[in-house]
């Protein structure tokens, strides 16, 4: 065990094991090697695999699908008192996922270093969003728009929103 890092009670481990049963199983499957789930109140909640390439969605990283997968069991979108558990340490998009979804805690194994190994190489991305000055490896520009708040004028006005 790596110095500083806590260890796990034996429910974590647990789940933990089977997020890299998913991972693993996924592979097999013909997805990525990652996998998820979401555990509340000591019980998983929902599970996610990676399907990039099977469903033709580079979103459907397996945090995001076991995110999405929980937010339907539970009927809600917000996922406050849930543990995420990755076989992975989450992309900057699925760990920005998790916070959105307001999670509580994130619980990882392999970490970016491990994943750029065995070529999934997210290291730039996370790079874009440390470092202001890094080149991004997609242009991004804001247009100035004289109505560019028009949809956020239209939400502050909406009496009967849903805030999130």
């Amino acid at each position: 065990m790596s110095a500083g890092l806590p260890v796990l009670t034996g429910n974590e481990q647990e789940w933990m094991a089977r997020a890299i049963e998913l991972a693993t199983s996924s592979v097999d499957n013909g997805g990525g090697p990652f996998g998820a789930l979401v555990v509340r109140d000591g019980e998983i909640v929902a599970t996610g695999a990676n399907r990039v390439t099977l469903d033709f969605d580079p979103t459907a990283h397996a945090e995001v699908t076991a995110i999405r997968n929980a937010c339907k069991a539970l009927g809600t979108f917000k996922l406050d008192g849930c543990v995420l558990v990755t076989s992975c340490e989450p992309c900057p998009m699925c760990l920005a996922s998790a916070l959105w979804a307001r999670m509580d805690a994130v619980l990882y194994a392999a970490d970016r270093h491990d994943a750029a190994a065995a070529g999934f190489d997210d290291r730039a991305f996370y790079d874009v969003f440390s470092d202001p000055d890094h080149a991004s490896p997609t242009d991004v520009r804001r247009v100035e728009r004289p109505d560019r708040n028009a949809a956020f004028d239209a939400w502050t006005a909406k009496s009967d929103r849903v805030d999130y």
